[in-house]
């Protein structure tokens, strides 16, 4: 996986960059993430200060998701949260067709008989 870390009028620091690989790098054994593109920014004009923003290039559809919080690590939590969800959402996608392919429909059984 390759991780790129944008920092937009904030500091990079060790401590925040680990936080994100980690947070990321524990979404890998749900999804396969071939690229992870992250965006953390601090504006100082508006309120909540902190913003971020990530994108999952993934086979199939990519994920995106972007939040905001007072800190940078609340904020981060928070799309990590989404980015969490939209996973589990495309999981129960794949198992309801899996569960409506297994299903024969009515006409189909009468038409074997």
């Amino acid at each position: 996986m390759k991780l790129t870390l944008k920092h937009m009028d904030i500091r990079s620091t060790n401590v925040v960059d680990t936080f994100v690989e980690e947070r990321i790098l524990s979404l890998q054994d749900r999804l396969q993430i071939d690229e992870a593109n992250v965006r953390l920014e601090h504006r100082r004009e508006t309120s909540p200060a902190f913003r971020v923003h990530i994108h999952l290039v993934t086979p199939g559809p990519d994920l995106l998701a972007e939040g905001e919080d007072h800190t940078i690590r609340a904020a981060i939590d928070k799309v990590i949260t989404q980015l969490e969800g939209k996973i589990n959402h495309r999981g129960f996608k794949r198992a309801q067709r899996s569960m409506a392919n297994l299903r024969t429909p009515a006409t189909m059984r009468a038409r074997r008989n």
